[in-house]
C-alpha cells in the first residue's frame, strides 16, 4: 500500500500546475459566475525554458458554482519557449505533462508532449477526454529547440 501511494505522489509531482492568466466573460448568468473563457500557463516540469498557454471555456451558473457543471470540450494551446531550453531528465517519446478535471463525471484536459527527434522539436497536444467517449475536438503547437541543444530521449 505505501509504495502504491508513494507511486501515485511521484507520478502526480511531474505534472504542471496551472497559474491563472485570465479570463473574458462570456454569457452574464443572474445567479453565479459568468460563463467565461480562461487562459492558463502550464511550465513544462521537465524542460525548462517552456510554457504552454491554453484556453478553454468555463461554465458558469449555479451548477458551476458549485462544481456540478461540466465544461466545453473545447480547447487551444500555444506554447512558446520563454527563456534557455534545458531538461531536467530524459523525455519518453511521448508523456502527458497535464491533467485536470473538467466535470464530476470523468471528462478531463490533456496536455501531451511528444518529441519530434527528426526536427529537435517539442509537440503538444491538448484534448479532453471522457471515461465513455472522449472528443475529437484537439489543439496542437510545436516549440523547436536549438539545434545546438540535443533533445535528450528515453
Amino acid at each position: 500500500m505505501k509504495q502504491v501511494v508513494a507511486l501515485a505522489l511521484l507520478l502526480t509531482a511531474s505534472w504542471a500546475h496551472a497559474e491563472k492568466i485570465g479570463d473574458v466573460s462570456t454569457a452574464f448568468k443572474l445567479l453565479g459566475p459568468d460563463h467565461k473563457i480562461v487562459v492558463d500557463a502550464y511550465d513544462d516540469p521537465k524542460v525548462h525554458g517552456v510554457t504552454c498557454y491554453v484556453s478553454r471555456a468555463k461554465t458558469g451558473g449555479l451548477k458551476g458554482m458549485v462544481g456540478l457543471a461540466e465544461d466545453k470540450a473545447e480547447a487551444s494551446i500555444a506554447c512558446r519557449q520563454v527563456g534557455p531550453v534545458s531538461f531536467t531528465s530524459p523525455l519518453p517519446e511521448k508523456e502527458e505533462v497535464f491533467s485536470e478535471s473538467l466535470s464530476p463525471l470523468f471528462k478531463r484536459l490533456r496536455i501531451v508532449r511528444m518529441v519530434d527527434k527528426t526536427r529537435n522539436t517539442l509537440v503538444y497536444l491538448t484534448y479532453s477526454d471522457r471515461l465513455i467517449e472522449g472528443s475529437p475536438q484537439n489543439s496542437v503547437t510545436a516549440v523547436p529547440v536549438d539545434r545546438a541543444t540535443s533533445i535528450p530521449t528515453k
